[in-house]
């Protein structure tokens, strides 16, 4: 008797492949609310046209709800069973995979390159005038040596490079596998080198331009020589292994031109960015034009909002988007007179456009209504807090412990306890930043099994010395 042959998914030939629970383009991961997928976009940038197609996308293949996220992407929620195949195809068909990625390449190949593009950059990369330049070519130069080199699909989907050119804006709190962050030198520039943190740390040394990417593929190298099958992020290396060890060995794969023993390195420090620059109208150049930024509620729009801001970028500025961080959308290259009318276009959507707003300062994960291990629906109890949010006040709402919605300490900690019910944390600015966010987690504990209401009491009587998230 012949037996029939069912065909095997995408994802299920990719679990095998590459076992992981990280989402991807064509790694579409199971959640309450259905299938999560999610777009990487280097830079965060997003064409007009590749943005209508995420919306098709969404309203075809899933609900027509999708995420922005902390790496500055792009996620899809309520994929229908069944559909995954037909929602990669639609994506890579839109250009928004890997390049050299097509809907013919195998499976393993798509996603593995596809995972390989965690490089964060500033919204305002290519586009301040204060800033190093040349940083979105040097990006575009690591993510295309990363997929060339096949060990290197070995690296897990968290693994994450940042490549920091001094922007006025950049996200400077989410800790990195290993960061790069302009620092002038003579009548050049060269890049500061961290790992396991943050552009505001202390660097290791310091590389010049034409370096790097050899630097950071020996770099890579001798994170997979030196880490256990466990240990996936470049602070579990370090906890086994000296810098000193992981050092020698790059040096044993290449090129590696680090410049450690520097006076004006150990002097050296990132200068802050400003967080009003986020959200609003701001000029770049000396004509008055610039961009605009805004966000949605909680960092969730849905496929007509995301049709109708396409729009706005055609008809304001160049025809793209630049994703954040902080969850929003900048729209940059927009002239001076047309500032003001883009804003009250992007407010007409229902967007944020300024941090005075209470919803500009709350950050929020899925919630129990889409991921089952979140013990309180965040989205909607963050929508109760902003109604009693203090002035000032920077708070992250997460479901449990694992922190999806911000890679970051914030300020203030709402973790779920249950329906309605949250410990609240502070965030101990005495502490190292990457100690405290891996170690203590949170903070300190200021208040236990707080309701929303309580909550916004106790919130309403902390100082408001707190830096900015």
């Amino acid at each position: 008797m012949k037996h029939e042959t069912k065909p095997v998914s995408p994802t299920a030939v990719l679990a095998a492949v590459r076992p992981s629970a990280c989402p991807g383009l064509v790694r579409v991961v199971a959640a309450r609310d259905g299938g999560l997928c999610r777009i990487r976009l280097p830079g965060g940038v997003l064409d007009a046209a590749r943005a209508r197609a995420l919306a098709d996308a969404a309203l075809a293949h899933a609900n027509g709800v999708l995420e922005l996220t902390n790496r500055a992407n792009v996620q899809i929620r309520g994929v229908r069973a069944g559909e995954e195949a037909a929602l990669a195809a639609a994506l890579i068909g839109a250009g928004l995979g890997p390049a050299g990625i097509d809907a013919a390449s195998p499976v393993e190949h798509a996603c593995a390159a596809d995972e390989l593009r965690n490089v964060m950059l500033s919204p305002l990369a290519g586009l301040d005038p204060a800033a190093a330049d040349g940083t979105t070519a040097l990006a575009a130069a690591l993510i295309d040596m990363m997929q060339r080199e096949p060990r290197f699909a070995a690296l897990s989907p968290k693994f994450a490079l940042q490549l920091d050119g001094g922007e006025r804006i950049a996200m400077l709190e989410h800790p990195h596998d290993i960061w790069l962050a302009a620092q002038p030198h003579g009548e050049t520039v060269r890049f500061a080198l961290g790992l396991a943190g943050c552009p505001t740390a202390k660097p290791i040394g310091a590389l010049a331009v034409e370096d790097v990417c050899a630097s950071i593929r020996a770099l890579l190298h001798a994170f997979l020589d030196l880490a256990a099958p466990d240990e996936t992020r470049m602070r579990d290396v370090l906890a086994a292994h000296s810098l000193d060890a992981l050092l020698h060995r790059a040096q044993q794969h290449g090129e590696f031109a680090l410049t450690r023993d520097d006076a004006a390195l150990r002097a050296w420090r990132r200068g802050a960015s400003d967080p009003d620059l986020r959200l609003g109208a701001h000029a770049l150049h000396a004509d008055g034009s610039g961009y605009v930024g805004a966000q949605p509620a909680l960092g969730r729009i849905d496929a007509r909002t995301l049709h109708a801001l396409a729009a706005v970028a055609e008809a304001s500025g160049d025809a793209t988007l630049r994703v954040t961080p902080w969850q929003g959308f900048l729209l940059p290259h927009v002239a001076a007179h047309a500032m003001s009318a883009t804003l009250a276009r992007l407010r007409a959507l229902g967007l944020i456009c300024t941090r005075t707003e209470p919803l500009a300062r709350l950050i929020a994960c899925t919630g129990s209504t889409g991921c089952a291990k979140s013990h309180a629906n965040t989205k909607a109890d963050a929508l109760r807090l902003a109604a009693l949010l203090p002035r000032d006040a920077e708070v992250h709402l997460s479901g449990c412990e694992r922190s999806c919605a911000a890679a970051h300490l914030a300020p203030y900690t709402l973790l779920a306890r249950g329906p309605n019910h949250y410990d609240l944390y502070r965030r101990d600015d005495t502490a190292s930043g990457i100690g405290q966010h891996f170690g203590q987690r949170f903070g300190q504990l200021l208040a236990p099994n707080l309701t929303i209401e309580a909550a916004a009491q106790v919130l309403a009587q902390q100082p408001r010395s707190t830096p900015d998230v």
